[in-house]
């Protein structure tokens, strides 16, 4: 009777928690919290790895709640370092200073409110459930935690907190352990910022993605492109807080575009005490549903996902198990397909008026170029561009084409020659600028007077590179390539690093506080690809080494739109097949392997969520299924703090795609081949239904090309790649054709026609001509190769069902 007696009341003495200690353990992870005075504190976070159990951190366990009688402001506030200089971004040299102004006020800074910092001070525990209970003065605040049986490795908490006065509330995640920043190996909010140390350079990694901010700062959902932070440390296991699906704000909703005018959950590699750990909010103080009145309860959901192994693992956890990726494949399906849009855009691209084809003189030559309605350094309503030169050749060889080869062919060739420094001095050879302003008769850069070596790589030796690929017998071409190869070559420097850019008048060195963290390599590597000159390839593998260093390993990039003042963009998926090439020049592994790391840090550039659905939405009066105007898929031109993502939200061009069809190909990772199809196929809500032409932003949805009348060649480029790959991965490599150079500007898309493939064993041609074929089935993609005695028809089934 005794022990029946002291049975009951040890169980009741851990049911009520009147016991000093309470554990919740697994196969994987093992959490134990010790009652002191000053509450439940966590005293033991481990991983189970074989026989050991390795501590993530140094235990902790405190929570934080912010609270605020008033709505927080929108004014930028006060930023001092820790090295004591006040950060001074120049808005002047950006076309979207509003973002940086919203990044920087109270909230994001984490700096608004009042922080109720403590530990709970009652415990219940049932099997593997255990729940703390505290009460403040502003409410009362209730934290389960429960050990997920589907994944071992996770740990869901669940916090419920009832209001006790009238005012804005913020709820965060629990710290269970923290890290110091000797510690730390790698961290990560996906869409915002990664690298493996904190930069106290604020505008560096805030804005520019460069390592961690030493601030708390609270990422903004807009930009997050999957709803985890992770943090890795010396034993190489990783945490994470990932929060729980259906907490997040929509991006369209039932009529209306939501992108960024609702911020429900925030994410930051620190907690609120600048301390490292992966933490979460919701509500955002101040936004949508953070007000409560005295009674009213507040719900966050979450999980830590404790893992041994690197961020990649804890993200694609995220992903795919979180936020089933995978779920798009059993809605998705597409009402043109994508070889008939490339054969619709073709269509659109000859005519004159449609594509704003423009013909000029240009000290007694013809050039021609696309009209161009964005802002463009010194214009005035008359900039000019070309985009996708390599597309130009490769519709035409593919066609067989005269319209494009007499009317369009010649005045591009034209304009590629009169856009290159001709004068002898320090700018021979280089790109004058990627703009043509008729007015002025002057080529001119993007958003200011200068020459950027980055720019010679793409608008010299890049575009005259390919066109040589199709008319390698061009011998003015050949002597542009070699000139701008030469400048090129002159501008580097010892370490194998370039400047920026160099101002027109003084010649020195401008946007001094950046670094070239760009394949700005991939120039020489073209070069030596023509000529064979062996002084190429040794400047491209010097730039490609101090790359590797200094961008890859640190997961430091920069981009190459000047209006967002080369704040990391689609450069870097680029980066990652510029390395791919690299390798299959040098046969160096070291190329390869900075290419697949680079390419999974490129996959946090693609929105994961929120979960596709079939729900019905309105846009313009006509139903769509809410998996149509998915976000999920998509990539954004750039985002973190002050990318066009925070407003346009991601871009329908997937110049990536080709290239993680062939990441998939090396690496056997699925997340690259996943990627790639659902960026590519079922975007028709996208897609202007008279010229075929994709937006650019999500925002734009259907309105097409607009004002960028270019970035049709752009998606004919992206598209054929992409097919290409398809091509290539489905048929074991029975099927090949020879890829070009990536494309200037926006990706990894790579170019093929100019040369001979294979078809089991055969020479064949890849051709596609107008009106050949027919297809009834949109989900069906086709493409044509000609062998010496035969044309066979490819088929690509582009859905995951028979």
């Amino acid at each position: 009777m005794r022990k029946v007696i002291f049975s009951f009341l040890l169980f009741h003495l851990i049911l009520t928690g009147c016991n000093k200690k309470v554990r919740l353990e697994n196969a994987a992870i093992k959490i134990e919290w010790t009652q002191k005075s000053e509450g439940w504190v966590v005293t033991s976070f481990r991983i189970k790895s074989g026989e050991k159990h390795l501590p993530w951190g140094h235990p902790d366990g405190k929570t934080v709640v912010f609270f605020s009688e008033e709505k927080p402001g929108k004014d930028s506030v006060l930023i001092v370092q820790s090295n004591g200089d006040t950060v001074n971004f120049n808005l002047a040299s950006l076309n979207l200073p509003q973002n940086f102004k919203n990044a920087t006020s109270a909230v994001p800074m984490n700096r608004a409110g009042e922080k109720y910092e403590f530990y709970p001070e009652s415990c219940t525990q049932t099997g593997q459930s255990v729940s703390f209970t505290r009460d403040l003065e502003i409410g009362r605040i209730i934290t389960t935690w429960e050990l997920d049986e589907k994944y071992p490795s996770d740990i869901r908490v669940k916090t419920r907190f009832v209001a006790a006065k009238k005012g804005y509330y913020s709820l965060s995640s629990v710290t269970p352990a923290r890290i110091g920043p000797s510690e730390l190996i790698w961290g990560i909010v996906p869409g915002f910022y990664q690298g493996n140390r904190v930069n106290e350079n604020f505008t560096l990694s805030y804005l520019y993605a460069q390592g961690l901010p030493e601030f708390p700062v609270l990422c903004r959902e807009s930009t997050i492109t999957n709803p985890m932070a992770a943090l890795t440390d010396q034993d190489s296991c990783t945490l994470a807080v990932i929060i729980e699906p259906g907490q997040e704000s929509p991006r369209y909703e039932h009529d209306k575009n939501r992108h960024n005018q609702k911020w429900r959950i925030a994410l930051s590699h620190m907690n609120p005490d600048s301390q490292l750990v992966p933490t979460a909010y919701h509500p955002v103080l101040g936004e949508e549903g953070s007000l409560c009145q005295i009674n009213d309860t507040l719900k966050f959901d979450y999980r830590f996902s404790l893992q041994k192994g690197d961020w990649y693992q804890a993200f694609k956890h995220s992903v795919y198990d979180v936020y089933r990726f995978k779920d798009s494949d059993r809605l998705r399906s597409t009402e043109m397909s994508l070889t008939n849009r490339v054969q619709s855009m073709y269509d659109y691209l000859v005519d004159d008026k449609t594509s704003q084809w423009h013909e000029e003189d240009y000290h007694g030559t013809k050039i021609g170029a696309q009209g161009y309605g964005g802002g463009a350094y010194g214009s005035d309503n008359d900039a000019m561009k070309n985009s996708d030169i390599a597309a130009v050749w490769m519709l035409t060889a593919l066609t067989g084409d005269k319209v494009l080869k007499e009317t369009r062919i010649p005045y591009i060739r034209n304009f590629k020659i009169a856009q290159q420094q001709s004068e002898p001095g320090f700018f021979e050879g280089a790109a004058l600028g990627q703009y043509y302003l008729a007015k002025s008769k002057t080529f001119m850069e993007e958003w200011g007077s200068q020459f950027e070596p980055i720019g010679l790589t793409y608008y010299t030796l890049i575009d005259i590179g390919n066109i040589l690929l199709f008319q390698p017998n061009d011998k003015e071409l050949l002597s542009k390539l070699k000139a701008g190869a030469d400048r090129l070559l002159a501008w580097q420097r010892e370490d194998g690093s370039w400047p920026v850019a160099f101002d027109r008048d003084t010649r020195q060195p401008i946007f001094t506080d950046l670094t070239d963290l760009r394949p700005t390599f991939y120039g020489l590597y073209v070069a030596y690809e023509i000529l064979k000159d062996r002084k190429y390839m040794d400047g491209a593998i010097k730039g490609a080494d101090w790359f590797v260093k200094n961008a890859t390993e640190q997961g430091s990039f920069l981009g190459v739109c000047g209006d967002a003042r080369f704040v990391n963009d689609f450069a870097t998926g680029q980066s990652a097949q510029a390395l791919l090439d690299m390798y299959d020049l040098t046969d160096n592994k070291k190329y390869l392997d900075a290419a697949v790391k680079t390419a999974q840090m490129y996959t946090t550039s693609i929105f994961t969520y929120p979960i596709p659905t079939a729900e019905t939405k309105i846009r313009k009066g006509k139903e769509w299924k809410d998996w149509q105007l998915s976000q999920v898929g998509l990539s954004f031109e750039h985002g973190g703090a002050i990318g066009s993502a925070v407003v346009g939200g991601p871009i329908l061009l997937a110049s990536h795609a080709g290239m993680f069809v062939r990441m998939f190909e090396i690496t056997k990772d699925s997340l690259f081949l996943d990627m790639a199809r659902a960026g590519a196929l079922g975007k028709d809500a996208f897609v202007n239904p008279k010229t075929h032409v994709a937006s650019y932003y999500w925002k734009d949805f259907d309105w097409g090309s607009g004002l960028f009348p270019h970035h049709a060649w752009w998606q004919v480029g992206w598209i054929m790649d992409y097919l290409v790959a398809e091509m290539e991965l489905r048929s074991n490599g029975k099927i090949a054709f020879p890829r070009g150079f990536v494309t200037p500007k926006v990706g990894p898309h790579q170019p093929v026609g100019f040369a001979q493939g294979t078809f089991n064993g055969e020479k064949a041609t890849l051709i596609l001509p107008r009106n050949r074929i027919k297809s009834d089935n949109p989900n069906v993609d086709y493409l044509l190769v000609q062998t010496e005695k035969n044309i066979y028809l490819i088929l690509l089934n582009q859905q995951n069902k028979s």
